[in-house]
């Protein structure tokens, strides 16, 4: 039997803030390897166009972008594995992850998980994403020049997208299952100032109306039960993020929303172990910040294995 190959540092996720901390450690001579369960690009992928990523000036799909971050951790000599994790031990020394393809050792690990879009469960919702569906009003909403959009939700991302849309769009229209916003005061005046904004309270959407593209929606008043149909150009879906942090709950602090706990620096409550992009508590998920957090995460790993903290 070989001796145990204990590598470096060992990436959960090749999204951008995944392929970042690759990149880093790499250039930096630690062997890295990444751990990702379908392909390069994570959420960014998904994206047809990405405008807002400096240095494409006439933009970039996020599933080229992906394989371009890929490719140049792995001319430094990154590797990846396509495998899923399925348990990871992070107090244990080396760092234990099983995957579904093999167990792999490592002296760091980088979270860059992800965070997925909650979604309303509507019938071709997926199918329709991309087609007037959308999650990110920051990366799709100028699409929606001089359009109609519906945004859905009432927390401080719906209320932030509606903004944000507000000044893009010809008008929005916020639909809230309740009759107040949930998102925190700060929002209330600027949303009731902005003179393109409507609101449709005590209601949700039970269809989305289509043919290739979104034409609409389907309101239900949720006291009286009455259905309406609205015309739209784009529905944006602005009911939260579902954080992947199942694997490591009980090990690692996570927030009320289930993020996991880590600042600026990326440190998680175990030595070791970082959390990069949308899967760490932040106040702004874009894949800017997550690449920015893949670099520093590589800085606090070089530190830790020097031995300091």
């Amino acid at each position: 039997m070989g001796e145990l190959h204990v590598y470096d540092m060992i990436v959960v996720g090749g999204g951008p803030g995944g392929y970042t901390a690759a990149l880093y450690a790499a250039r930096a001579g630690l062997d890295t390897l990444v751990l990702e369960k379908l392909s390069a690009g994570g959420q960014m992928a998904l994206t047809e166009e990405i405008d807002n990523y400096p240095g494409y000036e006439a933009g970039i799909d996020g599933f080229t972008l992906g394989e371009k971050m890929q490719r140049q951790a792995e001319r430094f000599g990154a590797k990846t594995a396509y495998a899923q994790v399925e348990r990871m031990d992070l107090t244990a020394s080396p760092k234990v992850l099983e995957t579904s393809e093999s167990i792999f050792y490592a002296r760091t690990v980088v979270l860059a998980t992800g965070a997925d879009p909650r979604k309303l469960g509507l019938a071709e919702e997926e199918a329709l994403t991309g087609r007037g569906v959308a999650y990110c009003a920051a990366c799709d909403g100028m699409r929606y020049k001089g359009k109609t959009v519906v945004v859905v939700g009432g927390g401080n991302s719906a209320a932030a997208d509606a903004l944000i849309l507000s000044r893009i769009a010809e008008k929005v229209i916020l639909v809230h299952r309740r009759d107040t916003l949930r998102a925190t005061k700060v929002y209330h005046a600027p949303l009731m100032q902005a003179g393109n904004i409507e609101f449709r309270w005590n209601s949700t959407v039970t269809a989305l109306l289509h043919g290739d593209k979104v034409t609409g929606v389907r309101l239900k008043d949720v006291t009286t039960g009455a259905e309406t149909e609205l015309s739209c150009d784009g529905v944006f879906i602005s009911v939260g993020r579902k954080p992947a942090t199942e694997l490591v709950r009980g090990q690692l602090e996570l927030d009320r929303s289930g993020y996991i706990m880590a600042d600026e620096t990326t440190k998680t409550n175990l030595p070791g172990v970082y959390a990069v992009g949308d899967v760490r508590t932040k106040p702004l998920r874009q894949v800017v910040t997550a690449v920015a957090d893949g670099a520093t995460a590589v800085h606090m790993a070089e530190e830790y294995l020097a031995g300091g903290v």
